[in-house]
C-alpha cells in the first residue's frame, strides 16, 4: 500500500503514521526524519539543508522532493510506504504522481485526519513540555501532571515552547490551510482522499484508518 497522511498541526499525524505502518507492515517515512538522517549521514542533499535551515530559510521543493525520491529507492519500500509530512504542496503531490509513475506505480490513499480547529488549538497550546528531558510531555487538560509545573517523571520545571502558544499555533494553521490544504483537493479529484474524523482514543482513530483503506485487510 502506498499512502500519503495529511491533517493540520495537532491532528495526531505522528502516532498515527506510526502505528498504521507498524499495522500494515510499511515503512513510515517521515519529511522530519529525512531531513535529520541526510544530516547526519553528511549526504549532498543533507549538507544543503543544513545550510540552508542554519540560515533560517525554507527547504525548496527540488531538494525536499529528492530526498523523498531517494528514500522512496530504497528496498524497504518496493512494496509500500505511508508518507507523513510529504507532500505540503500541489508541485510535491505533481512530483510524487511523477515519481511514483515512472515505475508504473500509483498512491492507493491519501488519509485526511480531520480535526476540528479549536481542538488543533487546544490540543497543542495546552501542551507542556520538561526541561530536564523533552521526552516528557504532559498536557494541561487531558494529561496534567500531579503538582502544576513540576514533571512527575523528574521534578524537571515544565514549560510551554515559543511554538507552541496559540497565536503562533493560529499561524501555523493559516499556512496549512494555504499551502497544505490544497493538496486534499488535487488528491479528492483523483478518487484517494478518505477522511478519517481524528477526534478520539488513539486506537480508535488508528481502526477508523484501517476499516477505511481499500485492500487493508489484504495487507
Amino acid at each position: 500500500m502506498r499512502i500519503v497522511l495529511v491533517g493540520p498541526p495537532g491532528a495526531g499525524k505522528g502516532t498515527q503514521a506510526a502505528l498504521l505502518a507498524e499495522r500494515l507492515g510499511i515503512p513510515h517515512i517521515s519529511t522530519g526524519n529525512l531531513f535529520r538522517d541526510n544530516i547526519s549521514q553528511g549526504t549532498e542533499l543533507g549538507l544543503a539543508v543544513k545550510q540552508i535551515l542554519d540560515e533560517g530559510g525554507l527547504v525548496p521543493d527540488e531538494v525536499t522532493i529528492a530526498m523523498a525520491a531517494d528514500r522512496l529507492a530504497q528496498p524497504d519500500a518496493g512494496d509500500g510506504f505511508l508518507l507523513d509530512g510529504f507532500p505540503r504542496n500541489i508541485a510535491q503531490a505533481q512530483a510524487l504522481d511523477e515519481l511514483l509513475g515512472k515505475d508504473g506505480h500509483k498512491l492507493t490513499a491519501v488519509l485526511d485526519l480531520e480535526v476540528p480547529e479549536d481542538e488543533v488549538v487546544k490540543r497543542i497550546a495546552g501542551r507542556r513540555m520538561c526541561r530536564k528531558n523533552s521526552q516528557h510531555v504532559f498536557h494541561v487538560e487531558y494529561a496534567p501532571p500531579a503538582v502544576p509545573g513540576v514533571c512527575d517523571e523528574c521534578g524537571g520545571e515544565l514549560y510551554q515552547r515559543s511554538d507552541d502558544q496559540e497565536d503562533t499555533v493560529r499561524h501555523r494553521l493559516e499556512l496549512y490551510h494555504q499551502e497544505t490544504e490544497p493538496i486534499i483537493g488535487y488528491y479528492r479529484e483523483q478518487g484517494l482522499v478518505v477522511t478519517i474524523q481524528a477526534l478520539g482514543p488513539v486506537p480508535e482513530i488508528t481502526q477508523r484508518a484501517l476499516s477505511a483503506l481499500p485492500e487493508a485487510d489484504a495487507a
